[in-house]
C-alpha cells in the first residue's frame, strides 16, 4: 500500500483534510465507519493526530463519535436537510439584503463576473456546483459579518454530505441559474428586500429538489 505524504504543517488539520475531501467525494459514505487503523496506516502516522482529525470532523458535523464503537461519517436525514436550509436561507438572505444595500460598483461586477461563470458552466454538475458555493461565500463575504460566514461554512460542509443531489435532479441546474439571474438583479438595482426574497426562494426551491 502506498503512503500517503503530508505537508509539514499542523498535521492532524492535513489528515482533517484529506478525510473532509473523501467525505465530501464520498469516498467515504455516509453511515460508513471509519478504519483509523487502515488510514493510520494509509497516512503513514499515528492514531494520535488521526483522533484529533476526527475531533475537528465531529466538530464541523462531518463525523459522528460513537461510544465504544468508534467514528462514522455522518447520515442526513430528512429533517436534516430541512433544517440545514432553513438556516441558510435565513442568513444568506440577510448577507443578500446588506449586499443590495452596501457593496460597491466592483463588488457587485465580481458577483457579475461568477454568476457569467455559472452559465458558462452549466453543462458540468460538478463545476455548477463549485462555482456557485464560490458565489455564494463571496456574497456572504461581501455582507462582511464574520460570524454568519463561520456558520454558514459549517453549514454548507453538512449540505454537501447529502452530495448536492439537488443540482443532479433533471432541469435543476436551469433552474437555479433562473434563480441567481434573479438575486444578481436584485443587488445590481440595489433593492434590499427584492433581494432578501429572491435568495429565500432560491433555497426554498433548492429544498424541495434536495428532498425529492
Amino acid at each position: 500500500m502506498s503512503v500517503i505524504t503530508l505537508a509539514p504543517s499542523a498535521l492532524y488539520q492535513q489528515v482533517a483534510e484529506q478525510l473532509r475531501q473523501r467525505i465530501f467525494q464520498h469516498v467515504l459514505e455516509p453511515g460508513a465507519w471509519i478504519d483509523e487503523l487502515k488510514i493510520a496506516e494509509e497516512f503513514g502516522i499515528s492514531r494520535t493526530p488521526l483522533r484529533e482529525a476526527l475531533k475537528v470532523l465531529a466538530a464541523e458535523g462531518l463525523v459522528t463519535m460513537k461510544v465504544r464503537r468508534g467514528a462514522y461519517v455522518t447520515e442526513v436525514s430528512t429533517k436534516d436537510v430541512r433544517d440545514v436550509y432553513h438556516l441558510l436561507a435565513l442568513l444568506e438572505s440577510d448577507a443578500a439584503a446588506a449586499v443590495a444595500s452596501s457593496a460597491t460598483d466592483d463588488e457587485l461586477a465580481a458577483l457579475s463576473a461568477l454568476h457569467a461563470d455559472l452559465v458558462a458552466h452549466k453543462g458540468n454538475a460538478e463545476q455548477f456546483f463549485a462555482i456557485n458555493e464560490r458565489f455564494h461565500m463571496r456574497l456572504l463575504a461581501l455582507a462582511n459579518n464574520r460570524w454568519s460566514d463561520q456558520v454558514v461554512a459549517d453549514l454548507r460542509k453538512v449540505m454537501k454530505l447529502n452530495r448536492h443531489k439537488s443540482l443532479f435532479r433533471q432541469g435543476r441546474i436551469d433552474e437555479s441559474l433562473q434563480e441567481h439571474a434573479l438575486i444578481l438583479q436584485a443587488l445590481l438595482d440595489r433593492q434590499p428586500e427584492r433581494a432578501r426574497a429572491a435568495m429565500q426562494q432560491h433555497f426554498s426551491n433548492g429544498l424541495v429538489a434536495a428532498v425529492q
